[in-house]
């Protein structure tokens, strides 16, 4: 999905109702009658995809009256979706032929055998040259084929509220330096209003990999080791024992002891977006917050949360290192679509997949959803770039932007991330402890060959 909070929270569910995602089709490649299963979120705050699933239906059907394009809409968060696709692919009946994956799961899902090759596909593929070597990229399996194909992708930035800051005395437009300047400017709204969040600032397991995203790896990532501050790309192995990660706890356990964010408690509830996007900004009740480049589609016509004003009275800046040393900080992540292994429709199936992707539906799907495009074409469309007053800021962090490791592992070590931050949030821990204990974790994880000190 384009970011990792924006979702409604899912619940357990019965093994029987995960299985029911998806249902596979007859053999052959269109036969009478056959239907083409698709998997994919869609919730309150991210209908995008389902509409963009829905046109290409219309047109598929059209285009092959003897196939039914059966669409398949999961209303989960982001990780019970992920939890309930991999409960599909269990058995031929239950796996989808096309499905929403997430890039951190490509080279687990490929290995497990659950995706389907598409190297034979792409190389005959007009379009396959409009992406981008990193769209391309996203898409690979360990053993350097293609499994998956990119929707778009996302940066973040650091949103602000123009009026809070300008009435604090911080002069707009904003662009922080270093990690003090952002604490300056929450001290100086704390001052100016004791009632307003002066940053909020995601963290802890309540909105998952969310608070990595737009949290913790936005401090990790700019510190000394850059982008090997979690994963040292050389040896494949995890930091441990780094002063970057303490130095970003120190960070975490600065904002919420200055009572600079929203209260823990509050900032665990896995719906806190709704009130960022709904209700704080809007109100003037928050002066900056970390969050994905998707954020003015909450607030369009027809958004979420329809604000008219935002264009006017919100900025976007880089988010910055910690001592001011480059120039800035962003993560990027991003969905893709996929072809289930046991699939007996993989002709049908990429040409729906290609279908979706095609410049005109992919133009409409970034425009929507506030991605930003991965293919060349769209990306130089000139009502992609007029889309809202910041597509040139967000997508202008493309340049320096960090992607997540995408290993086996990652999800295990992307949990131990949200423990150290909630530890610290809650006051459970110092960052020094919380820190020992996350090296702990990932040790027993990946063992002790796995891990290399920093």
């Amino acid at each position: 999905m384009r970011r990792t909070i924006m979702t409604a929270a899912g619940s357990a569910l019965a093994v029987g109702s995960l299985l029911a995602i998806a249902g596979c089709g007859a053999a052959g490649q269109e036969p009478e009658g056959q239907s083409l299963t698709v998997s994919y979120i869609r919730t309150d705050a991210f209908t995008a995809l389902d509409t963009l699933f829905q046109a290409v239906k219309a047109d598929f059907e059209t285009e092959h009256p003897d196939v039914t394009v059966d669409l398949q809409p999961v209303s989960a968060a982001d990780e019970d979706y992920k939890t309930r696709l991999a409960l599909s692919h269990r058995s031929a009946e239950t796996a989808p032929d096309v499905f929403y994956q997430d890039t951190t799961t490509i080279r687990a899902d490929a290995e497990a055998g659950y995706l389907l090759p598409l190297d034979d596909y792409v190389a005959e593929w007009e379009d396959w040259s409009q992406f981008s070597e990193a769209a391309q990229a996203a898409g690979l399996g360990n053993d350097g084929s293609t499994y998956a194909i990119s929707l778009g992708t996302d940066t973040r930035a650091l949103w602000y509220s123009i009026p809070v800051l300008e009435t604090a005395g911080v002069t707009t437009p904003w662009q922080p330096e270093t990690w003090q300047d952002v604490l300056d400017m929450a001290e100086a709204v704390q001052a100016s209003d004791p009632e307003a969040v002066p940053f909020m600032l995601y963290a802890g397991t309540g909105t998952g990999e969310g608070s990595n995203m737009q949290g913790f790896y936005q401090l990790l990532y700019g510190t000394e080791l850059g982008g090997d501050a979690l994963y040292d790309s050389e040896s494949g192995r995890w930091v441990v024992r780094s002063q970057g990660f303490i130095d970003a706890l120190e960070f975490v356990d600065t904002v919420y002891s200055e009572g600079y964010s929203l209260p823990a408690d509050q900032a665990l509830d896995p719906n806190v977006w709704q009130s960022v996007f709904g209700e704080l900004f809007p109100e003037r009740r928050l002066g900056a917050t970390i969050e994905g480049s998707y954020t003015p589609s909450f607030w369009v016509e027809g958004g979420s949360f329809e604000w008219p004003e935002y264009a006017d009275e919100m900025g976007a800046a880089a988010f910055p290192t910690q001592n001011g040393d480059g120039p800035g900080v962003s993560m990027s992540g991003g969905w893709t679509l996929a072809i289930g292994a046991k699939t007996e429709l993989p002709d049908l199936a990429f040409e729906f997949v290609s279908m979706a992707l095609n410049f005109e539906n992919s133009l409409s799907y970034v425009k929507e959803n506030s991605q930003i495009a991965v293919r060349a074409d769209v990306a130089a469309d000139e009502s992609y770039l007029e889309a809202n007053p910041f597509v040139g800021a967000v997508t202008a962090l493309v340049e320096f932007t960090n992607f997540r490791p995408a290993t086996s592992e990652y999800n295990q070590i992307s949990a131990a991330v949200q423990n150290a931050t909630e530890a610290v949030m809650t006051g459970q821990a110092t960052p020094v402890e919380a820190a020992a204990a996350y090296d702990q974790e990932v040790e027993a994880i990946v063992g002790p060959d796995g891990i290399i000190e920093k």
